[in-house]
């Protein structure tokens, strides 16, 4: 049975280098790694993980994993290296532990006489169906390291353009919540102070004093029925939103945003076009393509408008027409496609489109940042300023008074 190994040795300039390898036992790391001309040095018996079972603990397999391994791989394939001494190396050098584990058994199953892509397919999590179906493509077409180039080269853009978004919802979110816990601390600890302070004065209060006090005597009496209610809509939503109704009412309602429906036409456009011309320059026929573009679209409202498509072209029609009728997809994307399918050249048009709409992304990105920042200061000011404000008011006439 196979363990892994800890080493250490010096290459052959002499320098001290250090790392994993799987083996039966230390001698066959020994051997391999005079193989490699590295002197060995200390070989030992990697300790147990205590948590390695339990999946909670384990850390979870990232885009930038897939995108590093996809990579390396396609540069070593390209060097005209055997697959199996690929899977090897990449497993060796893998820190992730969790995708370290998958590596080593897709590895056993390329061994056992599954394909490359029968292996991967083991692990949905990991390696999503577009990724498969296209090393499937590379692997009947001999082309797999050209594959790999190009699926690493997707995967960057569409982590990009992932991030993007991510960053352009992760600031108002975080704004707004941080200015509901402000509100809150003034409300439920900060006010009660000041009224007490106010009660012992005896004097009559401001119409917004007393309006601020009567909100602050609610929050705090009422304080528990008004977390049980903003967790029990967000998890109503949630759950909503998880059936086919829902998921489906709501996606039409976030295409029909203002400016937030807009970056998420643009991302949607983006993300179909990349992933076409990618699945198609490498082989995958077209109603394949649109199969998986739709169930992986993100949006039912786009998942139907490609379903759509591929309908279409079942009958005979063409692409640019279905897409236009859908009324998702702008009409010059579907006028560049129509243009594309008439000249031959689908995919190249495809990845045109996809370019230009990354920096259309961009743009719409910048523009709902601007557009939500000033918003942002201006409920901040005037919720958290009129707090203030108010309770500051009986001193300022108390003041007024004295003088």
């Amino acid at each position: 049975m196979s363990d892994v190994y800890l080493w250490k040795g010096k290459n052959p300039r002499g320098r001290s280098v250090k790392g994993e390898m799987t083996a039966e036992t230390p001698e066959q790391v020994r051997n391999m790694l005079v193989r490699r001309k590295i002197t060995p040095g200390r070989i030992k018996k990697k300790p147990k993980d205590l948590f390695e079972n339990i999946k909670f603990f384990q850390p979870k397999v990232k885009d930038s994993d897939v995108i590093i391994f996809a990579r390396q791989f396609s540069t070593m394939i390209d060097a005209g290296l055997p697959l199996l001494q690929c899977l090897e190396i990449l497993q060796a050098q893998q820190e992730n532990p969790t995708f370290k584990k998958h590596l080593k058994k897709i590895k056993e199953s390329v061994e056992s006489g599954d394909t490359f892509a029968d292996a991967l397919k083991k692990f949905p999590s990991d390696f999503n169906e577009l990724f498969v179906n296209m090393i499937a493509a590379g692997e009947a077409g001999g082309i797999l390291d050209v594959i790999l180039s190009r699926l690493s080269a997707y995967m960057e853009k569409m982590a990009k353009l992932k991030k993007q978004v991510k960053g352009a919802m992760t600031y108002p979110i975080i704004t707004i919540i941080v200015a509901i816990i402000v509100v809150g601390i003034i409300l439920v600890f900060v006010i009660p102070v000041f009224e007490e302070m106010f009660a012992s004065m005896g004097s009559a209060l401001p119409g917004p004093t007393l309006l601020v006090v009567a909100l602050s005597n609610f929050v705090v009496a009422n304080i528990g029925y008004i977390l049980g209610a903003i967790f029990g809509t967000v998890f109503v939503v949630r759950r909503f939103y998880k059936t086919k109704k829902g998921r489906i009412l709501m996606d039409d309602l976030f295409l029909r945003l203002p400016v937030m429906g807009i970056l998420i036409r643009k991302v949607a456009v983006a993300k179909f076009t990349r992933t076409t011309s990618t699945m198609m320059s490498s082989g995958v026929s077209i109603l394949e393509v649109l199969d998986i573009v739709g169930r992986t679209a993100g949006n039912k409202i786009v998942e139907f408008a490609i379903q759509d498509v591929k309908a279409g072209i079942s009958e005979g029609r063409s692409m640019a027409d279905p897409l236009l009728e859908s009324g998702v997809f702008p009409s010059m994307v579907c006028s560049m496609i129509a243009v594309g399918e008439s000249t031959g050249a689908l995919d190249t048009m495809m990845e045109k489109i996809a370019d230009f709409y990354d920096d259309e992304v961009d743009q719409a990105v910048k523009n709902l940042t601007d557009m939500i920042e000033p918003f942002m200061l201006v409920f901040l000011g005037v919720v958290v300023g009129g707090l203030v404000i108010a309770m500051y008011l009986p001193i300022f006439s108390m003041a007024g008074g004295i003088g």
